[in-house]
This record gives structure tokens, C-alpha cells and sequence, in this order.
């Protein structure tokens, strides 16, 4: 199984929704998802965002591969919530310091 993480279409006409999940990459773009890792509303502003943060870095940790699109959910879901890996540590520590 080739698996990714992407992002799935739902709402109405012209009113997009999208949810974040884990699937096989051969199925089709609304086809049965393995698991929901979030969700992605573009039409509030500012976007509302909410992401299983922890089960989408043990997938990628299992060699699953997200798209270009749900990178972007992401790390609009980190930068949100103050996660900015590597950098966000160490400023924090620079601050205590």
C-alpha cells in the first residue's frame, strides 16, 4: 500500500471544507479514508484549522508522505498554535536564558 496524507473535499457548491486524512494513494480524492487527522475551513478569516498534530508525525514517522496541500494545512495548523519546531525551541530558550 502507497499511502499519503490528504485532504478530502466536502461542503456545498462553492462553500469548500476539506478534512485531513490518511489514505491510499490510488483512491479516489472523496474515496474511504484509513483516519481523520483534522480538518481545514479556508472560507472564515481568518482560516480555522484543526490537526492531529501527534497521529500526523507517527505517520510521517511510518514513511507516509503528505501532499503538497496538506503541508500547507499543517503548517498553517503550527504556525497558528506557536509550533514552529526547531526555531520555536530556541528562541524559547534564548528568552529563559
Amino acid at each position: 500500500m502507497v499511502a499519503k496524507i490528504r485532504l478530502t473535499r466536502g461542503g456545498a457548491k462553492k462553500r469548500p471544507f476539506y478534512r485531513l486524512v490518511m489514505m491510499d494513494s490510488r483512491s479516489k480524492r472523496d474515496g474511504r479514508a484509513k483516519e481523520l487527522l483534522g480538518w481545514y475551513n479556508p472560507m472564515t478569516d481568518p482560516p480555522q484549522v484543526d490537526v492531529k498534530i501527534d497521529r500526523v508525525e507517527h505517520w510521517e514517522s511510518q514513511g507516509v508522505q503528505l501532499t503538497d496541500a496538506a503541508r500547507k494545512v499543517v503548517r498553517m495548523y503550527k504556525r497558528q498554535k506557536g509550533l514552529t519546531g526547531a526555531r520555536a525551541q530556541q528562541g524559547a530558550e534564548k528568552q529563559e536564558g
